[in-house]
């Protein structure tokens, strides 16, 4: 009797948070949703990032890294129809934002070297991830461009941002830099 209860109480929990749990995020009626959510999940990458390069002693900027990845999205861009300068400039910002936060997370851990962390993923792994999401980040300006270039876009780009941001549950640093890396979406 008692398991037959707890089968019941462990199914009756399982509907409860079936039907109670937040809508996919992909769901999201914003235009630019899924753009400012690739580039928030590429920010999120700062972290493991700077951990390895933190272990390792790497350095933060790492300008031929930043040649290959514009380079990429550059030629990306180019075979979907979408400006090169429009793109080079995204990523830039992108780019910049990420190594920020990457700066940041450093500070963090030389005012409290036992918040530092002790073990990261692999570079490579991390960077793949990164690669990634600058096909997604491509796909998408590409197929939101009508939005992006239109005088609604501001409007739609602070929507998506307030909807990432709360989502994702980002604290002020990754607000700033999600305002940072989206800077240049809408032109001026």
């Amino acid at each position: 009797m008692t398991s037959a209860l707890a089968r019941c109480a462990a199914a009756m929990m399982t509907t409860m948070a079936v039907a109670t749990a937040a809508p996919a995020w992909a769901d999201s009626p914003e235009p630019l949703y899924d753009l400012v959510d690739a580039a928030a999940q590429r920010l999120q990458t700062a972290d493991a990032v700077a951990a390895n390069k933190w272990l390792t002693g790497g350095p933060i900027t790492d300008p031929a890294r930043v040649k290959v990845v514009l380079d990429a999205v550059s030629k990306d861009a180019e075979s979907r129809g979408v400006a090169t300068d429009y793109v080079t400039t995204v990523f830039t910002n992108q780019i910049n934002a990420t190594e920020a936060v990457e700066y940041a997370r450093f500070a963090g851990w030389k005012f409290d070297p036992a918040g530092a962390p002790s073990s990261a993923p692999d570079l490579a792994s991390s960077r793949s991830v990164i690669d990634g999401l600058n096909r997604q980040m491509v796909e998408q300006i590409a197929a939101q461009w009508p939005v992006l270039s239109s005088p609604a876009c501001r409007a739609e780009l602070d929507a998506a941002k307030h909807d990432v941001a709360g989502q994702r549950q980002f604290d002020d640093l990754y607000r700033t830099a999600l305002d940072s890396a989206t800077r240049s979406y809408c032109g001026s």
